[in-house]
């Protein structure tokens, strides 16, 4: 039973970490792409349409999705010469959502783009266009889907026209865009509003007015926007979100109004301000062939398919070292123990049953993370871990583990691959389940070149990427299996004995202390409620043990009996479970220690437009690696003098539940994971730290910035002086 419970907790970590990568149907979305012209001219840019329809009572994101969502993206394959514009954003509507606001588009969407193709064009050779769209549809749900859009287009000689048939589509889109503002806009500043003025009196009757801000920070969306209107135009309160900042000089964003004319009410836009240069939902075009794309910033760029498998490997290797991969290490130690009287050939077929565990399980992860992430999902290396469920399931597995080792229940061949019946009469496949444990419990950790390894194998073929992570799983088994490839190494370990019994008891303890962590890390994640659900659950485990060991040694109908509280109570121990995904706690619990700030790409983006040296830490209350940098080197006295010294800004980005915006960060790295650390000095590109830090590895990346200068600091005088 605790075998099977253990499969099943794995499935389901699995199927609960990837229910937000689900494709959505293709009922709620029908994405499709258009041409304005019937067929192109070289050198004159023409017009796409990106239409989506939704099925009733769905809905899609703008530029700027509100207090939820995400944008649509669309990545270009285009023909060699042909470039992408941006997005063009139709106005969208106010979704409230609950206490949230969103702002997006329901029952269509069309959304422009400007294309421009080379000055010369074979007529004999047609425009073949494609683009992978990815979005979130929502409803009371949200499902994350993708399309792949293809056009292809004939070449003409001389300009062809419009194509008749998407006239009116296309003018349909336009009329949906913004206009220039017709009059001057100031923003004024009153307490924790804003007063954003229209000088327009040509308006007219004016019965609503909404504004949408192009940032995603700096308005309380859901807030009441109050109107006033006279005879100089019209007057639009609005809340901020953060009134202990700075008031901004500007805001720029789309007003909407309806106003009353002789025909009926008519909906107006005004674009207000300077739009950010590439919309959010824009993803600049590549030409074709297109690879994946690697970040110029990064040391990545060069790696290739053999470097990056070797660099798998080492890492791979390493994670042996790491914390979170220890409680499997000292059931190994205990299970090599057992194995050194048996014949060498049973003990190779140990060593070899475990690497194919290990195999198995980091093809079986790297092939569920690939096809979630070509069905839109933004997730990376130790995705898993980002569910309650995932969390909650692995404590209770590992505590069941260490109870089996403090000898309160005896399980045998029933406990195949956790701990104490590793050679009774299911040995190879407890050693096979041992390394699938194994991949599974090292899931938060990152070692070095492991980063690069597996961002590199992300953006490639899927066979390229399984062999890849084929390559770090190999690393990750290979200590193990020259153990027992090698009898002489086996033939130093002590003899078996009563000494182990002592063992088992003493490598019980850290297994409680990987217990008591992964507890910490569902704190992170779910409510004093879903925290107090788990505890319960820990007790059920345990009671289910208890129970199991005291039928073992009792009666047949007793026994039985035993066994059926066992399982009710760890039906109960699955029930509890499943509710916690419906009790994560709100936010995100990026530390709020003094001189540490969340991580938004707004504010990176403000800090680095005035020149600021930031330093961005990307981490996860999941990821050991990341806790043990934080102690032994961010939070250490001498860096934080260093970062104050050089007036370095400190932004904090959480992944342990989900964020978009600090995966588009990593995957504009070429990283599938945390930890990653960000130094922006200078220059406009960032450098990039080791993935195990010290104090003096983060002391000398500090170096070359110098110190402040009455209150700013050097990079922030540049940028003042260029101004």
């Amino acid at each position: 039973m605790i075998r099977l419970l253990s499969l099943l907790i794995l499935l389901l970590g699995l199927t609960g970490a990837g229910a937000q990568g689900l494709k959505a149907p293709a009922d709620l979305v029908r994405a499709s792409l258009i041409a304005e012209p019937a067929a192109l001219r070289g050198g004159e840019p023409f017009t796409v349409a990106l239409r989506l329809v939704m099925k009733p009572g769905w809905h899609v994101y703008w530029r700027n999705p509100g207090d939820s969502g995400l944008p649509p993206e669309v990545t270009w394959t285009l023909p060699a010469g042909f470039s992408a514009g941006p997005i063009q954003w139709p106005v969208p509507e106010r979704i409230p959502v609950a206490t949230l606001m969103n702002f997006g588009y329901a029952d269509e969407a069309v959304l422009l783009v400007t294309m421009t193709p080379p000055p010369s064009l074979d007529p004999a050779e047609p425009a073949r266009l494609a683009g992978q769209l990815t979005y979130l549809v929502c409803a009371q749900e949200c499902v994350p889907g993708s399309a792949e859009l293809r056009l292809t287009l004939p070449v003409a000689g001389a300009a062809a026209g419009a194509d008749p048939a998407n006239a009116a589509l296309f003018a349909r889109a336009r009329a949906a865009l913004p206009e220039p503002a017709p009059g001057p806009v100031r923003l004024a500043s009153a307490g924790d509003r804003l007063v954003l003025s229209l000088d327009a009196p040509d308006l007219g009757a004016v019965r609503t007015a909404s504004f949408f801000p192009y940032s995603e920070t700096i308005l309380d969306n859901a807030a009441p926007q109050d109107l006033a209107v006279d005879a100089q135009g019209l007057r639009l309160t609005l809340t901020r979100a953060t009134p202990a900042d700075p008031p901004p000089a500007d805001l720029p964003g789309v007003l909407a109004i309806e106003r009353e004319t002789e025909a009926g009410p008519v909906r107006q836009a005004f674009a207000l301000g300077q739009a950010p240069a590439v919309a959010t939902g824009g993803i600049p075009a590549a030409a074709e062939p297109a690879p994946a794309k690697t970040p110029a910033s990064t040391p990545d760029e060069s790696l290739t398919l053999w470097g990056a498998a070797g660099l798998a490997f080492l890492g791979g290797l390493l994670l042996n070292l790491m914390p979170c991969v220890f409680p499997v290490l000292s059931i190994k130690v205990l299970s090599l123990v057992r194995h050194s009287g048996e014949g060498p050939g049973r003990v190779r077929l140990h060593g070899l049953a475990y690497t194919a565990g290990v195999l198995a399980a980091f093809i079986g992860l790297a092939g569920l993370l690939i096809a979630l992430k070509s069905g839109g999902a933004g997730i990376g290396w130790g995705f898993q871990l980002q569910s309650p469920i995932v969390v909650a399931g692995l404590a209770y597995l590992l505590f069941g583990m260490g109870l089996s080792l403090s000898g309160v229940v005896h399980l045998g061949s029933g406990l195949a691959g956790l701990g104490d019946g590793l050679s009774r009469r299911a040995g190879l496949e407890g050693s096979f389940f041992t390394g699938m444990l194994a991949t599974v419990v090292a899931t938060p950790c990152t070692a070095p070149f492991m980063g690069a390894a597996v961002g590199f194998a992300l953006t490639q073929s899927a066979a390229a990427a399984l062999a890849i992570f084929a390559s770090l799983g190999l690393g990750l088994a290979l200590p193990f299996l020259l153990l027992t490839l090698f009898p002489g190494a086996l033939r130093r370990l002590p003899r078996p004995g009563a000494w182990m019994e002592t063992l088992k008891g003493v490598l019980a303890f850290p297994v409680y202390a990987t217990v008591a962590w992964l507890v910490w890390v569902l704190s992170q994640q779910v409510g004093p409620a879903g925290l107090f659900s788990a505890l319960i659950g820990l007790v059920l485990v345990g009671f289910a043990a208890w129970i199991w060991e005291r039928g073992r040694q009792a009666p047949t109908l007793t026994g039985r009996l035993a066994r059926g509280l066992a399982g009710a109570a760890l039906v109960a121990v699955g029930g509890l479970t499943f509710t916690l995904d419906h009790d994560r706690a709100a936010g995100t619990v990026a530390q709020r220690a003094e001189g540490i700030e969340p991580f938004t790409q707004a504010r990176l983006d403000a800090l680095r437009a005035e020149g600021r040296p930031v330093f961005v830490n990307l981490t996860a209350a999941w990821c050991i690696t990341c806790q043990v940098n934080e102690r032994t080197a961010l939070a250490t006295e001498g860096v934080r003098a260093a970062l104050k010294l050089r007036g370095v800004t400190y932004l904090k980005g959480d992944w342990t539940n989900q964020n978009p915006e600090i995966t588009r960060l990593l995957e504009r790295h070429g990283r599938s994971g945390v930890p990653l650390y960000l130094l922006y000095g200078a220059g406009p590109e960032p450098v990039v730290l080791p993935q195990i830090l010290t104090q003096g590895t983060v002391l000398s990346a500090l170096e070359p910035l110098a110190p402040v200068t009455d209150g700013r600091s050097a990079a922030a005088e540049a940028a003042a002086n260029r101004d």
